[in-house]
């Protein structure tokens, strides 16, 4: 499609038919995907609803075993990333105090902004459909950032990132004014229109939502200017509807606004990528299809055969007996008639091998896990008696290994977020007045503090100074430790909260010189085996105590490298603590001056 000679009312309807249509994209010889049908599918498995109707043939009710649901669950425990995990750190000694003060702005606007819920929506939507669309936009000087549903987009499933991307909007009639202003939205208000699916389908009954389509991508100049010689590609948003219009003519289409915009807001993200780069949703619910096809096929079987044999069937050719039902036509008490040699006698429909078809069912089931890389232990059924409990934890470690490589890829993911919308956000808004609040661990404390006691210190001696002075008294020179020490009394009633005020650090000299390329993005929430962590922290706490650790250079490389490898403590956080001090101890025949720390004899 030439998207050069469309309008963009054309493009939305063109793109929106293209990815309803079915058919879906052949990825090779054999196997075709459909990018629409995948994401219904795995929406109704979710809520256990069958994509073939509740009811057979026979209009009997189908079960739904559902199996997908605690898997996507347990992937989104096992992949579970939180604020604390997010650390900046400088690349170069110069840039140390801007990126920590960066770090700050970071944690207040994670904070402000409830970051927190946005990567728990995030993560349950990667843990369903392993890929998940998320969108970054500047609004009234915040930056918002919200999930979009996969049922709300119209994207193209072979490269997301180079194709016009269509969001589904349902707004109110007060929301579109809030928007877009009443002159945009007042030829529209009035056709008002039940809230639908990308396949038309309403969502609800209420007709006081208005549809509209939110458009993104590089597109000709001219959709916006329409002077037909601006060809020039360029990034920008149009937000269109066709609400009271005729379908049948793509252009005829209210707009309700268009323009120019900086960068595309969405951003594609996946816990495992494709091959090629296209959009896969081959994550905890696809990859389960056919064995939730299977185990529903095995449950509805067992169903039909309980519920055959559950009844009484009687037989008999007795004619008396025509147009009769036991269930309707007899009750406790009642006759029966017959003719002789006319038997009436009970059918025999016992239930068929239940045990084969549960067995079958359980290997479906099990091979599901299988695919999904959960164990046993993970979904917390207890071992076989007699497995020792180090067998058990060896096998959830090894289950946690294909979960590590997603939490990497979500933590590459946040990298990314951080770079292109969240940090040059961040700086530029960083001239301001407010003041900034952050929760810091012991060695963040202990590093801010050493650089600011001082300059507080600094500070106080000299109002003390001038006020001396103003009172008309001779100045005299303060006590600098009574000082310092009241200073640090003061941060340590805070606890691990540190308040940063703009008339003691200036945000703009301290950031005109940040180049976002000296700052370092670590992500620390990947899965870790706790108990290892542990026992490692223990076998260096036993070194390091050893009176002779300080002069053995060997065991203090080996502790580092442990502590690195734990990925729990860093070696720095250690190698900046004061050393314990010695205890002096007297020769033979000598006392000890305690306060001196001399020897006498």
């Amino acid at each position: 499609m030439d998207q050069t000679e469309d309008t963009i009312g054309q493009l939305v309807q063109k793109l929106e038919r293209d990815f309803t249509s079915g058919g879906g994209t052949l990825m090779s010889k054999y196997v075709r995907t459909d990018l629409y049908e995948d994401i219904n599918n795995i929406y109704a498995y979710l809520e256990s609803k069958h994509i073939s109707g509740q009811f057979d043939s026979l209009g009997r009710e189908k079960p739904f075993f559902n199996i997908v649901l605690a898997s996507r669950n347990i992937w989104f425990r096992a992949t579970d990333i939180d604020r604390k995990n997010i650390i900046l750190k400088a690349t170069s000694e110069g840039m140390t105090l801007p990126v920590f003060f960066l770090y700050l702005h970071l944690q207040n606007w994670m904070r402000k902004e409830n970051f927190g819920a946005f990567l728990n929506n995030w993560g349950v939507s990667l843990a369903g459909f392993n890929s998940s669309v998320v969108k970054f936009v500047e609004k009234d000087g915040k930056l918002i950032c919200e999930v979009t549903p996969w049922a709300k987009l119209i994207v193209d499933q072979v490269n997301f990132e180079s194709n016009p991307k269509i969001e589904i909007l349902e707004l109110t009639e007060t929301q579109l004014y809030d928007r877009y202003g009443t002159e945009a939205v007042a030829d529209l208000v009035g056709a008002k229109k039940a809230r639908e699916l990308t396949n038309k389908q309403t969502m609800d009954n209420k007709n006081n939502y208005y549809k509209l389509y939110e458009v993104h991508g590089r597109l000709p100049l001219f959709n916006i200017t329409g002077k037909e010689k601006d060809t020039e590609p360029v990034q920008q948003m149009h937000v269109i509807s066709f609400v009271g219009k005729t379908r049948g003519k793509a252009e005829d289409c209210y707009t309700l606004y268009k323009g120019r915009e900086e960068k595309d807001p969405y951003m594609l993200t996946y816990l495992l990528p494709s091959e090629d780069g296209s959009i896969s949703l081959n994550g905890s619910v696809k990859n389960l299809f056919q064995a939730q096809w299977m185990v529903n096929h095995t449950k509805k079987a067992i169903k039909d055969q309980l519920d055959l044999a559950s009844k009484l069937i009687f037989q008999t050719s007795d004619a008396n007996f025509i147009g009769q039902n036991v269930l309707s036509a007899v009750e406790t008490g009642d006759i029966m008639i017959y003719s002789p040699n006319q038997p009436l006698t009970q059918l025999q429909n016992n239930s068929h091998d239940v045990t084969a078809l549960s067995n079958f069912g359980q290997e479906w089931k099990a091979l599901g896990s299988e695919l999904n890389g959960i164990s046993e232990a993970m979904l917390g059924i207890a071992p076989k008696s007699g497995t020792a409990w180090r067998q058990t934890e060896a096998l959830l470690q090894e289950s946690y290994s294909l979960f590590e490589i997603m939490t990497e890829n979500k933590g590459l993911h946040i990298e990314q977020m951080l770079r292109r919308y969240i940090l040059p956000f961040l700086k530029k808004k960083m001239n301001n007045n407010k003041e900034i609040m952050a929760t810091l661990d012991m060695h963040g404390i202990k590093e801010i503090e050493a650089r600011f006691i001082k300059n507080q210190t600094i500070a106080e001696k000299n109002r003390m100074v001038k006020e001396q002075i103003l009172n008309g008294q001779v100045a005299q020179e303060p006590d600098v430790a009574a000082i310092e020490s009241k200073i640090k009394e003061s941060l340590n009633e805070q606890g691990n909260q540190r308040f940063f005020k703009p008339s003691e650090v200036s945000w703009k000299k301290e950031f005109e010189n940040l180049d976002l390329d000296d700052v370092e993005v670590e992500i620390t929430g990947e899965s870790s085996d706790t108990q290892a962590m542990l026992a490692t922290i223990d076998k260096a706490l036993t070194i390091v105590t050893n009176p002779t650790y300080s002069q053995n250079k060997q065991a203090q490389y080996l502790v580092n490298k442990a502590l690195t490898k734990s990925g729990f403590l860093s070696p720095v956080e250690i190698s900046s603590m004061p050393a314990p001090e010695q205890p002096v101890t007297a020769p033979p025949g000598g006392q000890v001056d305690v306060m001196a720390g001399n020897l006498q004899k």
